[in-house]
């Protein structure tokens, strides 16, 4: 089996792609819901990416 070498950004890209994904199939019941909340928490997810990165970044000087 081939190893995946990802950056932090790409782990953290693909991880909130399909955690996104899985909240919104698993807790809307129509498909507009369910798209709509995907992109939703896709962007909250991405917003805390970068939030956090700067906070970080900021914080080590």
């Amino acid at each position: 089996m081939p190893k995946i070498n990802l950056s932090h950004f790409e782990a953290a890209f693909l991880f909130s792609v399909l955690a996104s994904v899985v909240m919104g199939i698993t807790t809307k019941k129509t498909q507009k819901e369910r798209v709509n909340y995907g992109l939703y928490c896709f962007g909250c997810f991405i917003v805390a990416l970068f939030g956090i990165g700067w906070v970080m970044k900021l914080g080590h000087g």
